[in-house]
């Protein structure tokens, strides 16, 4: 981590760096909750349980795209994510009702 920066002097220094710890919390969080909801759907494509990895990938995809829209994470990033994640669902065998 790097050496904290000295102090700002002029107001609308403080005023940013006041907003850049703001964004970096709400950034984090973001992304981190991102992090997890891919870890979910991949978790249930291990599983081979392709309902509810259905389920997990709109949740995921719902979740890359409100991130991408906001900044936290590049859109190329986002649709690149998504579409891993859709393949590795589809590549799952079809529940057969039993």
């Amino acid at each position: 981590m790097p050496a904290k920066a000295r102090p700002k002097k002029n107001l609308s220094a403080m005023k940013r760096a006041r907003q850049a710890v703001k964004r970096n919390l709400r950034n984090t969080a973001v992304r981190s909750a991102v992090k997890t909801i891919i870890k979910k759907v991949e978790v249930a494509v291990a599983s081979g349980n392709k309902e509810d990895a259905g389920k997990t990938l709109i949740e995921a995809v719902k979740a890359l795209n409100k991130a991408a829209s906001k900044g936290v994470i590049h859109k190329n990033t986002a649709s690149r994510n998504i579409s891993r994640l859709t393949r590795k669902v589809n590549a799952l065998p079809a529940a057969e009702a039993a």
